[in-house]
């Protein structure tokens, strides 16, 4: 048994893009669990980019806060997620969803709430209110190995596609590859801010 204070662990913010994120996993030695505790400030976010774990099941409980998530399918894809909310590719979104031809579908996660993606689903997700945000993040297994991009948002909402075949999403390179491969034809980009 482990028992911590979330107080008591460091933050390790990433970039501008949230300064107070703290990994609880390691402190609370989880083998097949990840777990990441956010504080979002209004503009802030989770990820930079829209992102999908190919290999990892994530859920976000938000604590305190609303946060907006942004889902997209990419290769005209009906979802997991969309059978299990009863819709097929041919429904409509219900009036808290918002449908936008090119970026999917915006979620609203309201306070004491929770939302989970499924392994290859893309997501973004973000503080868009005034007050802010305290939210636990969770991915299933612990550590992931395949994480694809589609769009980065902080990055004047660089679209991510391969520059060959023009595959609509891009696998997060390993050590000693590009920054990003096509998974498709195995192309490399980097990417210049």
């Amino acid at each position: 048994m482990e028992h911590i204070s979330i107080d008591n662990i460091e933050s390790t913010p990433y970039d501008d893009l949230h300064t107070d994120r703290r990994d609880l996993a390691a402190p609370l030695g989880t083998d097949h669990l990840a777990i990441t505790h956010y504080v979002l400030e209004s503009g802030e976010r989770f990820s930079g980019s829209v992102h999908a774990h190919m290999d990892q099941e994530e859920v976000f409980v938000v604590l305190e806060g609303e946060v907006t998530f942004e889902v997209v399918r990419v290769d005209g894809e009906h979802d997991e997620q969309d059978e299990q909310n009863g819709l097929d590719e041919h429904d409509e979104y219900d009036e808290q969803d918002e449908r936008d031809e090119t970026d999917g579908v915006e979620l609203t996660v309201a306070e004491r709430e929770a939302i989970r993606f499924a392994p290859g689903e893309f997501q973004s997700g973000r503080n868009d209110g005034d007050e802010r945000v305290v939210a636990l993040a969770l991915g299933a297994p612990r550590d992931s190995d395949d994480v694809r991009i589609t769009r980065i948002p902080v990055l004047d909402d660089r679209d991510v596609s391969c520059p060959d075949c023009d595959h609509d999403h891009l696998r997060i390179g390993r050590e000693g590859e590009a920054e990003l491969i096509c998974p498709e034809c195995g192309t490399g980009v980097e990417i210049a801010e």
